[in-house]
């Protein structure tokens, strides 16, 4: 069967997925069985087949797997939710549509995603300034003590999802050029030292990273660009002193960081003694984080069943106080414990590591570095991003804000990662078309 007759088949899994998702929503809700749930799914594969065309007749050879795996994580994504918020639901529903246009467009209008390698030092700037955009006035958020947002007007947005793709276009273009330099130079103890012009811009990076974790006072987020820059390294240059050595500049710089940032430190006690009063009853103290583990504790193996996790209960005046704050964005992944239980969440987990097994295939199999460099870049960015939220939540390591891909809710991540899978699809195209010769 050739790869889009098996996407086009693979795309009936979601499509299915979110009707029944949507069948048992209304029989919990409403004790009743409609019509309507068969109408979302499928509008939602109707959606689903049009991307199917575009790649059908622009990226025949593309990995046939990568689009109905994102959609899976997507349909369960609008399904989780509407089980919150019917209202915040809708808004993702009409996201999911644009992040679907902008995947067409990406694909139609970038004949050749090689071409970004003479913008890089374009792109690279615009990054940096995305990055930079939370902490202006007026238009900053500041949301526990992070600065990851942006308000304009009625819009807001986080420019740190569109900047991720960004630095990873400029890191793959330059380390193409420089992969053999880094590895050559002079030797200290059996280990080649770069020259400094080589190894300049790379110390540039470690530092952007600190500045970024200073900047924003997000450990989070700093980790998952940085983590993506040494991956990027090691498949460049082979070699593991160079993410070594990042790893070890990455401690110590937090370490200094977390001495002088009263922001991170609360993040950092808040994480490692969640359940002590002084912490958990403070502003932007531990609650959050002990509430998340309340509730996957109270999830079990199998869950308590769907719409059936308690996520706030009746204050003062009747008004409704959140149990499980942020339950939309950075706790969903508690609420899916609550409810499906270590099992259901597990299998979650297991689409996104089809996901990223899919994203370093393509990576294998492509011939020249820029391609295997970006999709490297790509992929591990991609997996960082959901190590970084799913641990947070699991209290692995500290909790941070960035969104679950395509399951949050949230604009921002869903048109950013549908521009990440589009460059994945793009390369992934090329790579199978050449192998196969």
């Amino acid at each position: 069967m050739r790869a889009r007759n098996r996407e086009l088949l693979a795309l009936l899994a979601p499509s299915l997925l979110i009707t029944a998702g949507f069948t048992a929503l209304l029989i919990e809700r409403n004790n009743l069985v409609s019509n309507l749930s068969l109408t979302y799914g499928a509008v939602f594969l109707g959606l689903c087949l049009v991307a199917h065309v575009v790649l059908r007749l622009r990226l025949p050879d593309a990995d046939p797997y990568l689009f109905p795996l994102f959609a899976v994580l997507a349909c369960f994504g609008l399904v989780m939710i509407y089980r919150i918020d019917d209202t915040l639901a809708r808004e993702q529903a009409q996201w999911f549509v644009v992040g679907l246009v902008l995947f067409a467009g990406t694909i139609l209008l970038l004949r050749d995603y090689r071409v970004l390698e003479r913008y890089r030092w374009t792109i690279a700037a615009a990054s940096l300034v995305l990055l930079l955009l939370p902490r202006l006035p007026v238009i900053g958020e500041q949301v526990n003590g992070a600065y990851l947002g942006v308000h304009v007007g009625s819009l807001s947005f986080q420019p740190a999802e569109f900047a991720k793709i960004g630095i990873i276009v400029f890191l793959a273009s330059y380390l193409r050029d420089t992969r053999q330099l880094l590895v050559t130079g002079r030797r200290v103890l059996g280990v080649a030292i770069p020259p400094l012009k080589y190894l300049g811009p790379l110390l540039v990076v470690w530092g952007a990273a600190m500045l970024f974790l200073f900047v924003i006072q997000d450990i989070g987020s700093s980790l998952m660009f940085f983590g993506g820059f040494l991956a990027m390294l090691y498949v460049a240059t082979n070699r593991l002193l160079f993410p070594a050595v990042g790893l070890t500049l990455f401690a110590f710089g937090s370490w200094v960081l977390y001495q002088v940032r009263p922001t991170i430190q609360n993040r950092v006690d808040a994480w490692l003694h969640p359940f002590e009063t002084r912490i958990y009853d403070r502003p932007g103290g531990s609650y959050q984080i002990a509430q998340s583990l309340f509730s996957q504790a109270d999830g079990g193996l199998f869950g308590k069943g769907f719409g059936q996790a308690t996520l706030s209960i009746s204050g003062p005046g009747g008004h409704p106080l959140p149990l499980l704050p942020a339950a939309q964005t950075d706790l969903i992944y508690a609420v899916v414990v609550n409810e499906l239980g270590l099992i259901g969440a597990g299998a979650l987990i297991c689409v996104y590591l089809l996901a990223v097994e899919r994203g370093f295939k393509t990576a294998t199999l492509a011939g020249d570095s820029f391609s295997k460099l970006l999709a490297t870049g790509l992929t591990t960015v991609f997996a960082l991003q959901v190590f970084v939220i799913v641990g947070g939540v699991t209290k692995v390591i500290p909790l941070t804000g960035v969104t679950l891909p395509f399951v949050s809710y949230g604009g921002s991540s869903i048109l950013a990662n549908f521009v990440l899978l589009a460059l994945l699809l793009m390369v992934s195209d090329r790579a199978r078309r050449e192998y196969a010769r």
